[in-house]
């Protein structure tokens, strides 16, 4: 059943009844599609967080002139933020053939391209050996890297949300959320485990390296699990009436101002992730002068307590309502930025404020934004068009709120001498613009968890 926007920006899916006496074979298709959906993510998000984890410490020694080290690192990050200006490209393209030939094809695609490009990063000569060629090879590897992660969020998310029952899909589509956060463990673990047991000349000769080669041992065994799951029922019922309209196309035509507010609602997750799990590694390491190895346990200690966050989210989710859970969310995190900085700049060299700054932001507040999101974003959009749909809006958003976000955070704290409170309101005005627009989502998108809280007010206002 469809309701029209009262506004006109198209139409939007409220609940259908869900199915009833699940058999035992799709129940075991949902775990095996959640297992390689879960697997997966964490292969995809540990490849493209590797780059952003060494781009301040490594390729910016490595891959750049050395004249002014200032520059040398906003070049790095600046290769790091085109990698996001590729995932829109990504989205486009495997959102189209995801929506035309099915999610599952797509997922298998995507994995073998974030793969090979992530092994490739780990051969490429340095600016030394090379000169020029360095960076454009660095570049090209890592805008392939940028198209396979923009089709890969889109069919994750979808392949565990179709696959779910109805009453359950904020909780399901937040499991491959979880390899954001495990991806992130497992990036910055690897690089802590090299830099302490390597010598700095170790660990930039050939150690950061072996991190990006070991990729391929994972992508093989998960592209096999993939192979062996079955398509989404959303997906086969929509083909039986697909449009001859490009999907790009008509997400655009029927969901104007939706596709607006998930994009403002994408604000304060890429701006945040990017200053918390990626730039705060360089802010605390060359502007504060702790250890390396201090910075990325602060990052892999909170993206560990995000995992076990994000599906606590996404059941409340169910319960509660994406837009009321997202947009506390969003809140929480803009607010918790100069709380944060307060604790970096006053540890006075201690490892222990620098980890609870970083933890409780990013593990607990990021969380409640991103194990929401996936959910958020598929109801938003009707089957025939939603590969496209949330793939534009998560990775298009994701070019400015977080592509851009570690060169602006360089240059924030570069105009302060190194103090971080321009940065702070930069996180706040994020967070202000996501709340906004969840509220509008609230107001303006029937969802299946929306109408089950209405219901349960008025009955028990009865």
């Amino acid at each position: 059943m469809l309701i029209q926007d009262s506004r006109g920006a198209g139409a939007t899916p409220i609940e259908q009844d869900a199915p009833q006496g699940r058999a035992a074979s799709g129940a075991d298709n949902l775990r095996a599609v959640t297992l390689s959906s879960v697997l997966g993510a964490v292969i995809e998000w540990y490849d493209f967080f590797l780059y952003g984890v060494v781009a301040g410490v490594v390729l910016n020694r490595l891959y750049f002139p050395q004249a002014d080290a200032v520059v040398a690192t906003m070049l790095a990050y600046s290769t790091f933020a085109l990698g996001f200006v590729a995932r829109p490209v990504g989205g486009v393209i495997f959102g189209h053939f995801g929506d035309r030939l099915g999610r599952k094809k797509m997922l298998m695609l995507t994995l073998l391209l974030m793969g090979g490009a992530t092994m490739l990063i780990g051969v490429i000569p340095t600016y030394s050996s090379i000169g020029i060629a360095a960076p454009l090879l660095l570049l090209a590897c890592r805008i392939v890297q940028g198209i396979g992660l923009g089709g890969e969020w889109g069919g994750a998310v979808l392949m565990t949300y179709e696959s779910a029952p109805v009453e359950q899909r904020g909780f399901y589509a937040s499991l491959p959320q979880i390899g954001m956060s495990l991806g992130l463990v497992l990036a910055s673990g690897v690089v802590a485990v090299l830099s302490y047991t390597l010598d700095d000349a170790q660990f930039l000769a050939w150690g950061w390296r072996s991190a990006f080669i070991a990729s391929g041992v994972l992508v093989i065994v998960t592209f096999y699990m993939r192979k062996h799951v079955a398509e989404t029922d959303d997906f086969n019922k929509a083909k039986k009436s697909r449009h001859e309209t490009l999907p790009i196309v008509d997400v655009f035509r029927r969901y104007p101002r939706t596709v607006l507010a998930c994009m403002g609602a994408r604000v304060i997750d890429g701006v945040f992730f990017n200053v918390f799990g990626v730039f705060s590694i360089h802010y605390l390491t060359e502007t504060l002068h702790f250890p390396r190895t201090t910075a990325l346990l602060g990052v892999l200690f909170g993206a560990a307590v995000m995992t076990f966050f994000i599906p606590f989210w996404g059941r409340v989710s169910d319960k509660l309502g994406q837009p009321l859970v997202y947009g506390m969310g969003a809140l929480l995190a803009g607010l918790s930025a100069y709380p944060a900085f307060m604790l970096m700049q006053g540890a006075n060299g201690s490892a222990w404020p620098v980890w609870i700054a970083i933890i409780i932001p990013f593990g607990v507040f990021h969380a409640a934004v991103f194990g929401t999101m996936s959910s958020l974003f598929s109801e938003a959009f009707e089957p025939d068009v939603r590969y496209s749909g949330i793939s534009f809006v998560y990775q298009f958003a994701g070019v400015f709120a977080g592509g851009l976000t570690p060169v602006a955070a360089t240059y924030f704290t570069g105009l302060q001498a190194g103090k971080p409170w321009y940065l702070c309101a930069y996180v706040l005005v994020g967070g202000l613009l996501s709340a906004l627009c969840c509220a509008w989502l609230a107001r303006h998108r029937k969802s299946p968890q929306c109408e089950r809280v209405r219901a349960r007010a008025l009955a028990e206002a009865r």
